[in-house]
């Protein structure tokens, strides 16, 4: 105790001194003889000498914020390793409340001004189209245009290209859903297999011939499958060109629903997979299907060393628009961005679809003619009722005008004469007979028009990035340089709308248990990856590598590929048919399983005392799970801790780069519990019943609630014994409002329950919605009513279904049969509000401690909506927050994008995807609503948020799938809410006319990893004693700057791809952060340090031993391996790092 009173006093001395020194330093330069020149004209002289004054005084400050870490660090350093300080006890005052008296340790948090620049904007110059801006001048009024419908009529003469030959590229693809109608087994089995052995012969064939794939799953299932012979002729067939894997990713993923993590996890897998197994690197990104476009993805590809892509899915009035501009071809940059270092240039297709009906030209009738599948007698036709013809020399002369009447007519809508044809659909070239007409009747017509000089054409089979190529070289510009005359952009392409009113917006929620699903399993493997490369590290060091289940590895890889799988844009977005619905979820339940066992396995190691008694048993794990699920439909049941005699431990895993002080639950059998830290000091309390419905205990389980603070991505031990501490155990008071009806609630001698029949003493409660929160430093109280509400569907044909929100006009409030019952719990480290209404429990929680979880109010809805008919169920958030038609959602976690409400839209073509926030702000304040769970949002009023929180539907959509949505889940959606205080007296129109860009604050940001990222409690296995001794495990030396999240800490394969490599893939994000808002009582330990980190020294305990900047999927290294292990990262940057540990 001595150590920590003189070091704090030590620090606070050497803090007060050079404070004192910066405001001396700032008074003799107020009071500097020149600036008292008469009318304020300085001589130019004095001018420099205040411009040095001023330049040494930032240097100063510089290194006073130095000098203040390094004393940080030092103070923090000496605290950690002092004895642990007595637990404060937690009291009531005379109005009730409970108060948690402040740690005596202090808490830092200095960000330094200039990290605050960044989020002001104002750098470099404006795109020519700024999607914002595009949506809000474009009319959507959806005018007839002739054979393109969608569009308008095309003409040219035919001189148009006398000085330069049209270069025509027809790409062969097969579109492979890795699940949809079908699972991906099945596809596989029975369509994807023969497409890819048809591929490998037919290609071969002739020279001539190409083809383009994308999903990786399928082909390294299928590679799997082949034999040595088949393998070396792909790897030809790649090498010659002829073959091209495009974008490379795992799947070709969904970019409304899916988070960054995830994104990148499944491209690095893919990339990863090309490069061990083809040595192939993908060049250019081709996303023909996912259901519109976030601008996260041409940053991931161009900083994976992707110089092009291609997209498709895009609101058939952009389209329009962008044709008639001749805008289709653009430079796609970051909003962020100052010059153009993530620009990536984006072909967007013109036409309705990726069929090849809608992709040789505008008429689909003519172009289907061209689609030689279709051929008499085969199994499909042309809608439009004029069949194919096979080319022969009697028709091959007027079969090739019309076609190239068609290519001249496309490309007439872009600014270069290279004209790229796609020409496939889904699961096209699954037989022989099908490579033979496509491929020997279009070599016809080529061969045809390239005879004929005249017609100044050259026309080719070729892959994505024969077409990029030959537009460089064409507009005389180095592979990724803008061609001269070509826009930029900035912005994204949601929402999608594809025909008429028919927006896409139902598919941001659809099936949204699977969503949650999805994102446990994220956070899961996340952890799991860092807990393995950290354990192997550190037992690599020791000597200790061949006791630890390096073979964990193994499950580590299959998580991977079930959570890339999963991101396939009918999986993730809840697009596919119930029994494929099932093959995911049973695959996403097994690799959750799966990861649980690997972070006990590493948890075991790194918590024990003497990892020399350390012994891997696969049949009896040291610690069990933090819960666990029956089904891969059903809610996880926690783990209850069976106390007894002896003490019981609990390993707490913190899977977040920083510090952390939560509030731990956790389920005993017993009300009589005391709980001890590492060090044996009693800790506070607070005791709970454990409730199975609005008004029944759970019988012998009770919750334990105790504030612990973890180390950075480490592991903290909790004891438990039996035994009651009356100054300590502190049990919650509950208060349940039955609003007149007849309910029994069960009572415990232990736990205080007051039941009130009628809610009038408490009008507050009468609707258990809440109404208005207020800050503990404010007198206001804002206005936060919440409210549920019902849309239907439409009564005309076109109904809501998977993919469609067609809703039958406004919501209506929801209103249940009866009111509902009302639980309050109160106690000392949180209270809440829990709310059962017949479809929905709604819980409110308010932490009372200080920093992140203390600043907002966690939320939770239980939704179970198993008897509705074509409804949906929506939350809305009505505040008085001046919106002004403004409000804010994320792009895959990764940034955020502005969005206005359109009125000229119809409701339906206002919800955005909202992975993990949405906002609104004004002048004074913002709130924001933070999500564990992608989900549709909008704002449709001043001041409002609304999300739909799940929707059954009777029928199909007509776009494929043909099923509606009945498989709902009981579905448990969790949320955040914050509101913050804007520091800087903004005016209104400042605020909302940022343009293009809007940051979270810092805290915002760490209230999301918060939720994002719960601690995992691993109870130890009951076992014989004496049970070994366990300590705390602090990976971290320093902790990271607070702008800095470690995305991951990836070990990567060895030459047995079942085995770990000693090399990782260190992936680091540095996030763009508002400092308008106010952050105040962050409790938080934190700095920023203008973007430097150093890596050296970051990890306790191991050296890094080698250290190369890469591309962000490590298929290029981007400098030579350093010895310097200082690392720097732009604002908004992610970048990769191949490490070796030990």
């Amino acid at each position: 105790m001595k150590l920590k009173k003189q070091v704090t006093v030590c620090g606070a001395a050497i803090f007060c001194v050079a404070v004192f020194s910066l405001y001396l330093m700032l008074d003799r330069v107020q009071h500097d003889p020149a600036r008292h020149q008469s009318g304020g004209n300085f001589p130019r002289s004095q001018i420099s000498v205040l411009q040095n004054r001023i330049q040494q005084l930032e240097q100063l400050l510089e290194e006073n914020h130095e000098i203040i870490s390094h004393i940080k660090d030092s103070v923090l350093e000496l605290t950690a390793n002092a004895e642990g300080p007595p637990a404060l006890l937690p009291y009531h005052t005379a109005n009730g409340s409970w108060v948690v008296p402040p740690e005596p340790r202090p808490s830092f948090f200095s960000v330094s001004p200039q990290d605050c620049q960044f989020a002001l904007g104002g750098r470099g110059q404006k795109p020519e189209l700024q999607m914002l801006a595009v949506t809000e001048t474009l009319p959507f009024d959806n005018v007839e245009g002739g054979v393109w419908r969608q569009g308008f009529d095309i003409s040219y003469s035919p001189h148009d290209w006398d000085a330069e030959d049209l270069l025509v590229f027809v790409v062969p693809h097969s579109h492979n859903d890795p699940g949809w109608i079908k699972t991906f087994d099945k596809y596989y089995t029975e369509q994807t297999q023969h497409i890819l052995n048809s591929m490998v012969s037919k290609l071969q064939e002739d020279p001539r011939r190409r083809f383009l794939w994308a999903e990786v799953s399928f082909f390294a299932k299928w590679w799997d499958n082949i034999s040595a012979q088949k393998r070396a002729a792909v790897r030809r067939l790649v090498g010659n060109g002829q073959l091209e894997i495009a974008t490379g990713g795992w799947v070709m993923p969904d970019e409304a629903n899916s988070h960054y993590f995830a994104l990148i996890d499944q491209l690095i897998e893919g990339h990863q997979w090309l490069e061990r197994n083809l040595g192939a690197a993908p060049r250019a990104g081709w996303a023909v299907d996912p259901f519109g476009y976030s601008s996260t993805m041409p940053y991931l590809l161009r900083r994976a060393n992707l110089t092009s892509m291609l997209i498709q899915r895009v609101h058939y009035a952009i389209k329009k628009h962008f044709a008639a501009t001749r805008s289709l071809e653009f430079m796609w940059r970051q909003t962020w961005d100052p010059d153009s270092s993530t620009d990536i240039l984006c072909h967007m297709m013109p036409f309705y679809s990726y069929d090849i009906p809608h992709t040789c030209g505008p008429d689909p009738k003519i172009c289907c003619q061209f689609d030689f599948k279709r051929l008499p007698g085969g199994r499909i036709n042309c809608p439009w009722k004029v069949p194919p013809r096979a080319i022969t020399e009697a028709n091959v002369a007027e079969r090739a005008a019309l076609l190239l009447d068609q290519y001249r007519k496309k490309s007439r809508l872009f600014r270069s004469n290279v004209l790229l044809v796609p020409l496939g659909d889904d699961f096209r070239y699954d037989k022989p007979q099908e490579w033979d007409a496509q491929f020997f009747n279009y070599q016809r017509l080529f061969d045809f028009l390239n005879s004929k000089p005249d017609l100044h054409v050259q026309a080719q089979f070729g892959t994505l990035s024969d077409y990029f190529d030959a537009l460089y070289k064409r507009t005389g510009v180095e592979p990724g340089a803008q061609p001269p005359g070509f826009p930029v952009l900035s912005g994204d392409f949601f929402s999608y709308a594809d025909r008429e009113d028919h927006y896409w917006t139902g598919y941001y929620t659809s099936r949204p248990f699977y969503k949650s699903l999805d994102r446990v399993l994220e956070a899961h493997l996340r952890g799991a990856e860092i807990l393995y490369s950290l354990a192997v590290a550190h037992a690599r060091r020791s000597g200790l590598a061949a006791q630890y289940p390096l073979s964990d590895f193994a499950l580590l890889t299959d998580a991977r590929r079930t959570l890339g799988l999963f991101q396939h844009h009918d999986a993730i977005t809840g697009t596919a048919k119930e029994a494929v619905v099932v093959d995911y979820g049973v695959r996403l339940l097994r690799s959750l399983v799966s990861l649980k066992r690997v972070i006990i396995n590493a948890a075991h190691y790194l918590v024990l005392g003497d990892k020399s008694t350390y012994r891997f048993d696969p049949e009896a794990p040291f610690l069990q799970a933090d819960d666990s699920r029956l089904n891969h439909d059903a809610l996880p049941e926690r783990t209850v801790i069976a106390l007894d005699a002896s003490p019981r431990f609990v390993v707490l895993f913190n899977p977040l780069e920083h510090e952390r002080l939560s509030v731990v639950s956790l389920l005993v059998n017993s009300p009589r519990v005391r709980v001890l830290s590492e060090e044996g000091q009693p800790l506070a309390v607070q005791i709970s019943a454990h409730w199975s419905s609005a008004t029944d205990m759970v019988p012998d389980v009770y919750q334990v609630s105790v504030p612990v603070r973890l180390p950075a991505l480490g592991l903290g031990v909790l004891q438990l014994q039996q035994g009651l501490d009356g100054l300590r155990t502190l049990p919650s008071s509950v208060r349940v409002y039955l609003h007149g009806r007849r309910l029994s609630v069960s009572r415990h001698e232990a736990l205080p329950v007051r039941v009130i029949d009628s809610g009038t003493s408490d009008f507050a409660l009468s609707n258990g919605y809440m109404q208005s929160i207020r800050r503990v430093d404010e007198e206001q109280e804002h206005r936060v009513d919440m409210e549920f509400l019902i849309y239907g569907t439409r009564t005309s044909k076109d109904k809501s279904g998977a993919y469609l929100f067609l809703p039958d006009g406004e919501a209506k409030p929801y209103v249940p049969k009866e009111p509902p019952v009302v639980r309050v719990t109160e106690g000392p480290f949180f209270s809440e509000v829990v709310a059962y209404y017949e479809h929905v429990h709604q819980v409110v929680r308010l932490y009372n401690l200080p920093g992140v979880e203390g600043l907002s109010l966690d939320m939770a809805s239980l939704v179970d909506i198993r008897d509705y008919v074509n409804k949906e169920l929506a939350l809305r958030i009505c505040t008085d927050v001046d919106s002004q038609g403004t409000f804010f959602t994320d792009l895959n976690g990764f940034q955020v994008q502005p969005r206005r409400y359109l009125k000229k839209l119809p409701l339906q073509a206002n919800f955005y995807p909202m992975p993990v926030m949405a906002y609104i702000q004004d002048a004074q304040q913002r709130l924001t609503l933070h999500t564990a769970q992608a989900l549709g949002v909008s704002s449709l009023e001043n001041g409002q948020l609304e999300v739909i929180l799940d929707r059954r539907l009777m029928q199909d959509d007509n776009r494929g799938l043909g099923q509606g949505l009945k498989d709902n889940k009981r579905t448990c959606n969790r949320f955040r809410l914050l509101l913050e205080r804007r520091t800087a007296g903004k005016s209104p129109g400042e605020v909302q006319d940022t343009g293009s860009t809007s940051y979270p604050s810092l805290l915002s940001h760490l209230t999301s990893v918060h939720l994002n990222a719960p601690v995992l409690a691993l109870p130890v296995t009951k076992r014989q004693l004496p049970s070994p001794t366990l300590r705390s495990f602090h990976p971290l030396a320093a902790s990271l700057p607070c702008d800095f999240h470690l995305l991951n800490l990836r070990t990567l394969p060895a030459e047995d791809d079942a085995l770990p490599a000693p090399d990782m893939a260190l992936i680091l994000h540095r996030k763009g952060f508002d400092c308008g808002l106010e952050a105040k009582n962050l409790g938080f330990n934190c700095t920023t340090s203008q973007g430097k980190v150093a890596l050296g020294s970051l990890f306790r305990g191991l050296d890094v031993g080698f250290l190369q900047p890469t591309s962000l999927t490590l298929l290029y290294p981007l400098a030579a391996p350093s010895n310097g292990t200082d690392i720097y990262l732009e604002p908004m940057e992610v970048s990769t790092f191949r490490v070796r540990l030990g």
